[in-house]
């Protein structure tokens, strides 16, 4: 401005402007909050466009690519799972097949509920060196077998049974496992059974059928089994007084 008032000469090569300054810096508050606007504005626009990033044509690569491989993965697991479960060795001729771990538990459980109410399995037991049939075991009277399993400290459980069994008028059989005969005459003797009959199972017949460890098999004189009982012999006492309540001693 020159002294008259009117715009000087520039020497920039700027417009010529009129620049008006207020008395009171209140009166910039407008273009201060306008200002601010569009500041906020401006950042706005920059977060949307790091948001859109990814959609655009240069960042859907990385993605996609990631996705590609992800799929790839999946399906190249299941292939493999699928052909692993289809594909075996071929079966030989005269090659059986093994039974599978839930057969042979079912024909364990089959095995298992063959005990009560049903004769002794097919087979015989060596008793002084000489083959018996089982069901040539029981006649007018009833019979304990007690089963005495391989590598067996079961003395104690043993004299219970005979014990038991001789109050009860019962005869009763020690009938040791393939591999326990040496063991037999030992557990008896600690046992006491000296009224008890020493018997072998080398076929393990009554122990395929009922199970192994100690088990004491009551046979009624019909050749039925009534029970078969494990220690601690839990009702024992009543089991033998129901199987035969006047049973005389076999020697």
């Amino acid at each position: 401005m020159n002294a008259g008032g009117d715009p000087d000469r520039d020497d920039f090569g700027l417009p010529p402007v009129d620049i008006e300054i207020p008395d009171d810096a209140r009166e910039l508050d407008r273009d201060v909050q306008a200002y601010q606007r569009e500041l906020r504005a401006l950042r706005r626009r920059q977060r949307a466009r790091r948001l859109r990033a990814p959609l655009t044509r240069e960042g859907m690569v990385l993605p996609l690519l990631a996705g590609c491989l992800i799929l790839a993965l999946i399906t190249s697991t299941l292939l493999i799972m699928f052909a692993a479960d289809q594909t075996g060795m071929p079966e030989t001729p005269g090659h059986v097949a093994a039974p599978t771990a839930p057969r042979r538990a079912a024909a364990g459980s089959q095995r298992a509920t063959r005990k009560i109410n049903e004769p002794l399995p097919p087979g015989e037991i060596m008793v002084g060196g000489k083959p018996v049939p089982l069901s040539s075991l029981t006649g007018p009277a009833p019979v304990v077998l007690a089963l005495v399993p391989v590598n067996c400290n079961c003395a104690p459980a043993l004299r219970v049974v005979t014990a038991q069994a001789a109050q009860a008028r019962v005869p009763v059989f020690l009938v040791a496992a393939s591999g326990a005969e040496q063991q037999l005459q030992g557990l008896a003797a600690q046992a006491g059974s000296g009224l008890a009959t020493l018997a072998e199972d080398a076929g393990n017949v009554l122990s395929g059928a009922y199970g192994s460890g100690v088990r004491a098999i009551l046979v009624r004189p019909n050749g039925l089994v009534a029970s078969v009982a494990r220690p601690p012999w839990a009702g024992l006492p009543t089991a033998l007084r129901e199987l035969s309540p006047a049973a005389p001693v076999r020697h």
